[in-house]
């Protein structure tokens, strides 16, 4: 009755932590990183803006030779240059994957890649898709991602300048001049896996521009530069982080099964506030933001990034986390629409989140070269590690190690979930460190109580990934 008294205590005050978030170093060294994908397993693809994309390992080493170099293609140039990457949904078994890249006309491109008969580097040959005409050199938009329909959806800017001076976003009527311009400011969505005609890519047959030539790929308008956008891979909720013009800065959230023909707003309106309403439709057939931060603090320019379904932090279950390129705070917003300031984690300049098979977070700098990782840093206690325990490596995979204090061993190790299930109950070993395998147990956190020869108590967390 002790024992659970105890425990019951610890869980307690263990749970009632509230969220602290930290980044842990988990990469240096990169030039630029501007996206960061995985494709379904261990590793992350980590893209440089100057056209390499590299590969990131579990263990936090970066493979010598990078994945794919497209740096001959593309133009590295203030908002330019290898911007994106998407795995096919189906990449384990047909390889192929899509990049978004800035030619050397300073125009956008979709194009496909393949993975060559070695897993870590892709044929140097791909198939372009898609070549967009861009009148201004920023606004590109650049992420693509497949949602939970399999199609692949692409982000674009309204082309650039301040202001929409072209009135792009809105615009629906093709210029036989410059007909690609009229993706601009749209989120497009193609089918990779049909042929339309002569294209290389087909049209999803709920495409709202369907039949009407020139914009069949068009699936919503209104965007300014949707410069990073994401799906919950659990449930299928678009979450798009649209940058504002010189006030406000967005975030849309388009709940699953995904209706179309949806118009953002842009230019009639940068976020909530009337923007310029010239020849704009009614604001009740516009979607309007699920939340919005003005520029005070330093911030400028939103960098969005995941709604967290990972499982080893639960206090940031149920909020999506999201970023400013200036003044490098961490936000998240709840299902209230409240967001949430971290303080700054200055010198960064946070341009793209990354998800990994997972679903935990990293984060990464183009101005650092850093990739963290995203933790709970209120997950912690200070007592075990002041009597002179530890727990290493702590997350851990297959295995871990209690190291003692030589004055004051550990003779009784026992190992809870978050319910207060006792799941490990064993005699230790009188040495300094005892190493206990952890194959039975899932990814999650867990609690580790041991007994000493003194007769002590003591409690740490202990995470399993």
């Amino acid at each position: 009755m002790k024992k659970a008294i105890l425990l019951g205590i610890v869980l307690n005050v263990f749970l009632g932590f509230s969220q602290t978030i930290a980044l842990q170093s988990f990469a240096t060294g990169f030039s630029s990183p501007v996206d960061i994908a995985n494709a379904g397993d261990t590793r992350l693809f980590v893209v440089e803006q100057g056209g390499l994309i590299k590969i990131l390992n579990s263990d936090g080493t970066i493979n010598a030779t990078p994945f794919l170099n497209l740096s001959a293609l593309t133009v590295l140039d203030g908002e330019r240059g290898l911007l994106g990457l998407a795995f096919h949904p189906n990449y384990a078994t047909n390889g192929l994957f899509y990049v978004n890249y800035t030619n050397l006309s300073g125009n956008t491109v979709i194009a496909r890649y393949g993975v060559s008969a070695n897993a870590n580097i892709a044929n140097s040959t791909g198939t372009i898709l898609m070549t967009i005409s861009q009148p201004y050199s920023n606004h590109n938009g650049g992420c693509l991602k497949f949602g939970p329909d399999g199609y692949l959806y692409i982000g674009m800017g309204d082309g650039g300048s301040a202001g929409d001076p072209n009135g792009y976003s809105q615009n629906l009527t093709v210029n036989t001049t410059e007909p690609t311009r009229v993706y601009l400011g749209k989120m497009l969505r193609i089918d990779v896996n049909t042929i339309a005609g002569s294209l290389n890519y087909g049209f999803p047959p709920t495409n709202p521009y369907v039949s009407q030539p020139g914009k069949e790929e068009i699936w919503a308008r209104g965007l300014r530069n949707p410069w990073k956008f994401s799906f919950n891979r659990l449930n299928g909720d678009l979450w798009i982080a649209d940058v504002g013009q010189g006030t406000v800065e967005e975030i849309d959230k388009i709940v699953n099964p995904l209706p179309t023909a949806l118009n953002f707003g842009w230019r009639c309106y940068e976020g909530n506030s009337s923007y310029n309403t010239s020849g704009c439709a009614a604001s009740s057939t516009m979607v309007f933001p699920f939340a919005q931060y003005t520029h005070s603090g330093g911030s400028c320019s939103i960098t969005g990034g995941y709604f967290y379904t990972g499982t080893t932090y639960p206090n940031f279950q149920n909020k999506y986390f999201f970023t400013d390129y200036c003044d490098d705070k961490i936000r998240t917003v709840n299902s209230a629409g409240v967001i949430t300031t971290t303080s700054a984690f200055s010198g960064n300049n946070f341009v793209t989140f990354g998800q990994d098979s997972n679903g935990e977070l990293y984060l990464a700098g183009v101005s650092s070269g850093i990739v963290y990782k995203i933790i709970d840093s209120s997950l912690s206690t200070s007592e075990f590690n002041s009597n002179g325990f530890s727990i290493y490596p702590n997350p851990a995979k297959t295995s871990f190690t209690i190291k003692s204090n030589p004055n004051n061993l550990a003779t009784q190790l026992e190992l809870f979930d978050l319910t207060g299930k006792l799941l490990i109950d064993k005699k230790l070993n009188n040495v300094t460190e005892n190493t206990i395998t952890t194959n039975s147990l899932s990814k999650g956190i867990y609690l580790i109580s041991i007994t000493t020869t003194s007769g002590s108590s003591y409690t740490d967390k202990l995470i399993i990934e």
